[in-house]
């Protein structure tokens, strides 16, 4: 049962639903504001659960129209034994059971179709296979005496009857029958009647009770045959020198008819089916009727607004006894049983019948129709699989494949979550931070279709050393690029990911894999819940968390070593820590999770490479790198004219110092030299390389660009490193040289990649190269342990110029303690302040373990000759 199965209105579901999700939200994100979480991890938390509870209120609501829409597909094949969910009160629920019913009365429908055929198909071949043996007989020059011609004709008549009976059912099926009503004397109507019927010649004998002035509003021609049909079914079924009654009386504003016949009359429980085309009892199955009358005789009945039944005989009699009741004026528009009147009446092809009439299928019982269920069939494109509303937001990028629940995944999400609120709140990063993600990376690897290739073990070292940084090194900076590239390169690796614009749709894909994976994640709690083990595991949890807690609890008190080890390994969980602690957890849970979905179905990143048509004129492409080049050249001539001419040049030319100068263009020359890359990118994919000639040009065009660049890169480098010698180093100065260093390598490998042939000169590799290269770089920086680097040249810069930044120098983490330790003790006071930590082994960090110890502790002098701490102006970064 759903939660909310008993709304009747599908308006106030969605009002509910939109009002509990936000007032969820609102209160997760009110607790996570109160607890002081960062947002960071709040609005995800928040967001996830919210969706969460949208999912969990709206179950049930859609999929009956997604089953719907399975079951309308089969029925279109011809499978009416489908059924779908109709239990809701509102108005899917009611549409759902419509659709049942539509259903059963359409495999009804069906059913007597096909039993219609195989009856036709049977009453036409008897009287065929009679007639075909008197003409064969009559080819060969025997059997034309009278007798068996007669035969012959006979056959011919009940030929033309059944025929004649198949139209009538047809005008009247398709509404084609209408009512020409006029005045009628009942009685001399039965009387000519029973003169026809008794023109077959049965040896049985007619009565007609009928009141002589009794006269009815009816269609005459259509009343004589039903009553033709009714004498005539009753002669065929009395014995020889039976009585056929007809009877008639008025009965207020109707009259009725009654033909009783001295047979072996119809049993109660097949009153009904008498009344269907070619429903016959099995034991008057000789008698020579085409099965159509009774039928025939309901559907005029139908017509004329009146009722038809067999019921049983009078007092002291046998026999059958049908009873016809009719209006005296028939209504205006009778609607025949079973009648629909926008099927138009049967076409020559669709009365085509078989040669011999299949078996009777019995009815089967309706069966519930799966969503996810494909239909079978020979041939592929009948199968037909329900989309989800996922799937028409994610279309071919991302596919859910159906892969199954991995129950082992969850688990393990669930364990990185715990230990993530466990260990990462009211922490430093340290060693229980290294912790979280080496089992969130351990989790997600266990997860990837392609971990075996070479690619992803080059990934997953690479994430297992930039995650280490955090352990090894206390420079938040430094730590947070690492943490962020780790992610990076295990995501690559479950994606496979190849190329630049591959690598950055990993990179989006993963937090959308929390909403595309929806439908896994039921999967995978179905697989458990299916399976009969849902309730097992969770009785076994809860045992198990009640025996830790209530047995741990008793020992720990119990025993003071024990209660000592438990101290050091289990948080202080305070009340105002437990909403960040639990926030933690999701936040890990659901990060974790999704990075696992996307290495179980990872998206169509790297679609397959589109060929880019190459211009027609070498000069389309030429002529604009030329500019570039030419571009270059100038900006390169302007530097050697700067450094030649000497700061005198430069002050009567611009105005400004050296230092003033080889700053101000720093960062436009990053710029230059990361749009050179796609210059190159642009020129190899539209450049025709068909000749000797046409290969020899790029090269040398992309060539010289590519070297012009690398000059740009070390014009970049030794201006920043200027700049440093006269302003002081700074962790965004390093990290930019760093950067800049690694747009010159790029630029040599896209030069590489545009210029080479075979695999090489594809350029598949690039992205990777970049990926690779870029956790390498990070890994350098922290193997120099790039705090303590820069505050080693700032000391040295104040022993040379007696220049210092105390304020700046004070923010270094406390890698940077053993190389600030060398500066005299009142500067000392300034940048190293004082030792309060108090953090336990899960925040061990080598970084702060070589600083403890080495901090001394100092006081705020009290006096008004308070050391001063000096600092400088420097430019903003």
């Amino acid at each position: 049962m759903t939660p909310l199965e008993r709304v009747s209105s599908i308006k106030v579901k969605l009002g509910l639903l939109v009002a509990a999700s936000a007032l969820v939200a609102a209160v997760v994100a009110s607790v996570g504001r109160v607890a002081g979480v960062s947002p960071w991890v709040s609005i995800p938390v928040t967001i996830g659960i919210a969706l969460a509870v949208t999912q969990l209120l709206a179950a049930g609501m859609t999929s009956p129209l997604r089953q719907m829409t399975l079951a309308a597909r089969r029925m279109a094949r011809g499978d009416y034994t489908v059924s779908v969910p109709a239990g809701g009160a509102d108005e899917v629920g009611q549409l759902g059971r419509a659709f049942n019913t539509m259903a059963s009365d359409l495999g009804a429908v069906d059913r007597q179709r096909r039993d219609l055929v195989a009856n036709v198909s049977h009453e036409l071949r008897t009287p065929l296979a009679a007639l075909t043996v008197v003409l064969e007989n009559l080819v060969d020059g025997v059997g034309s005496e009278p007798a068996a011609l007669q035969t012959a004709l006979g056959q011919a008549e009940r030929l033309s009857r059944l025929v004649e009976d198949l139209l009538d059912l047809a005008r009247v099926d398709a509404g084609k029958a209408p009512l020409s009503t006029s005045s009628v004397d009942l009685r001399p109507l039965l009387e000519a009647c029973v003169a026809e019927v008794r023109a077959n010649g049965r040896p049985v004998s007619y009565v007609v009770d009928a009141p002589a002035d009794l006269v009815v509003d009816a269609d005459p021609d259509r009343l004589s045959q039903l009553v033709v049909n009714l004498l005539d079914n009753a002669s065929r079924h009395s014995p020889r020198d039976g009585v056929v009654t007809v009877r008639a009386g008025r009965d207020g504003e109707r009259y009725h008819l009654e033909v009783l016949d001295s047979g072996p009359g119809v049993p109660a429980a097949d009153r009904g089916r008498v009344f269907e085309p070619f429903g016959t009892l099995s034991a008057s199955a000789e008698s020579g009727g085409t099965g159509l009358g009774l039928a025939i005789a309901r559907w005029v009945t139908d017509l004329h607004g009146g009722s038809i039944a067999f019921l049983d005989p009078l007092p002291d009699t046998a026999g059958a006894r049908v009873r016809v009741d009719l209006p005296l004026r028939p209504p205006a528009r009778a609607i025949p049983h079973q009648l629909d009147a926008s099927r138009p009446a049967p076409t020559h092809e669709e009365t085509q019948m078989p040669t011999t009439p299949p078996a009777a299928e019995p009815a089967e019982p309706a069966q519930p129709v799966d969503a996810r269920e494909t239909a079978t069939s020979a041939d592929p494109k009948a199968a037909y699989v329900t989309p989800s509303v996922l799937d028409d937001i994610f279309g071919t990028y991302w596919p859910d494949s159906g892969v199954t629940g991995r129950f082992g995944l969850f688990i393990g999400a669930v364990v990185a979550g715990l230990l993530g609120g466990l260990l990462i709140p009211d922490r430093n990063a340290g060693l229980g931070t290294v912790i979280v993600l080496l089992a969130a990376g351990g989790v997600v690897m266990m997860a990837g279709k392609e971990r075996r290739s070479r690619f992803s073990i080059l990934c997953y070292v690479l994430y297992a050393m930039l995650s280490s940084v955090a352990v090894v090194r206390d420079a938040e900076w430094i730590v947070v690029l690492c943490l962020i590239t780790a992610i990076a390169v295990l995501l690559c690796a479950s994606t496979q990911a190849k190329t630049l614009l591959g690598i950055m749709l990993t990179g989006i894909s993963w937090p959308l894999a929390g909403l595309r994976g929806i439908p896994w994640l039921g999967r995978t709690l179905t697989s458990v819940s299916g399976r009969g083990h849902g309730a097992a595991v969770a009785r076994t949890t809860v045992l198990s968390l009640l025996g830790l807690v209530i047995f741990g609890l008793l020992f720990t008190t119990a025993d003071a070593v024990l209660g000592s080890w438990v101290d050091q390994f289990v948080p202080d969980v305070r009340p105002d820590t437990l909403a960040a602690r639990i926030f933690m957890t999701v936040f890990v849970f659901g990060v974790v999770l999704g990075a696992a979905y996307l290495a179980v179905n990872p998206p169509r990143i790297d679609q397959s490479e589109r060929t880019s048509q190459p211009v027609a004129n070498r000069y389309e492409w030429l002529a604009p790198v030329g500019v570039v080049v030419a571009v270059f050249a100038a900006f390169l001539v302007a530097q050697a004219t700067a450094v030649f001419g000497g700061e005198d040049y430069l002050r009567e030319t611009t105005g400004l110092t050296y230092a003033e100068y080889v700053h101000q263009g720093f960062g436009q020359l990053t710029v230059a030299t990361a749009l050179t890359l796609l210059v190159i990118w642009a020129a190899a994919r539209k450049a025709p390389v068909e000749t000797i000639a046409d290969r020899l040009w790029l090269r040398v065009a992309l060539g010289l660009l590519a070297a012009e660049a690398q000059v740009v890169v070390g014009s970049a480098l030794y201006r920043m490193h200027l700049y440093q010698e006269a302003y002081g180093f700074t962790q965004l100065r390093l990290l930019v040289d760093v950067f800049e260093a690694w747009l010159g390598l790029l630029v040599v490998a896209g030069l590489v990649a545009a210029v080479a042939g075979g695999a090489i000169g594809r350029g598949v590799w690039l992205g990777r190269f970049a990926l690779v290269s870029g956790a390498v770089a990070l890994l350098g920086i922290a193997a120099i342990n790039p705090d303590a680097w820069i505050a080693e040249h700032n000391v040295s810069r104040y022993e040379e110029t007696g220049k210092i930044d105390t304020d700046f120098l004070s923010g270094l983490s406390d890698d940077a303690v053993p190389a600030l330790k060398k500066l005299p003790a009142d500067l000392r006071s300034c940048v190293l302040g004082t030792d309060d930590r108090e953090g336990d082994w899960l925040e061990w960090n080598l970084g702060r373990a070589r600083a403890d110890g080495l901090t001394p502790t100092y006081l705020v002098p009290d006096d008004a000759t308070a050391t001063v701490c000096p600092s400088e102006i420097r430019y903003v970064d």
